[in-house]
């Protein structure tokens, strides 16, 4: 896992570098240390054919999975794989005993809301942390 850094490095760079613009500055997930982040075991990458196209880092919490990132590569976006680890994040939750996943997201990737509202999750709030606005969300995976 420690040689995928350099590939989920360049994926959140390039998934997230659009953003900047209409964010005004780096998404929170750009300066993560990504590092420390495989080496606490919460980094899943995605591949295909030994290359990484995709990167998702959970961290199980007292009452949910928190989904702290999912990355797509821009080459690989489209396909299916934002799903399969979605999917994915479920399963681990579950597994872990979890009733739910919670994530958040910046209030200007207004695609990204949309999506995760279509697929079950519900806002629980707005909040402002590092000087970045964020809308948080919550599904529970208890029912059906």
């Amino acid at each position: 896992m420690s040689g995928d850094l350099t590939a989920v490095q360049a994926i959140v760079e390039l998934a997230y570098a659009g953003y900047i613009p209409r964010i005004g500055r780096r998404p929170g997930p750009m300066d993560d240390d990504y590092a420390a982040r495989i080496a606490d075991g919460v980094v899943h990458v995605l591949e295909e054919d030994g290359r990484v196209l995709a990167c998702l880092v959970l961290i199980a919490e007292a009452d949910a999975m928190l989904l702290d990132n999912i990355a797509v590569h821009p080459e690989a976006q489209g396909r299916g794989y934002g799903g399969v680890l979605l999917r994915f994040a479920e399963a681990a939750a579950r597994a872990a005993g979890l009733p739910a996943i919670r994530l958040y997201t910046n209030v200007a990737m207004v695609e990204n809301i949309a999506l995760y509202q279509r697929l079950g999750y519900v806002e629980t709030h707005r909040a402002e942390e590092r000087g970045l606005r964020r809308v948080y969300f919550r599904k529970d995976l208890t029912a059906g």
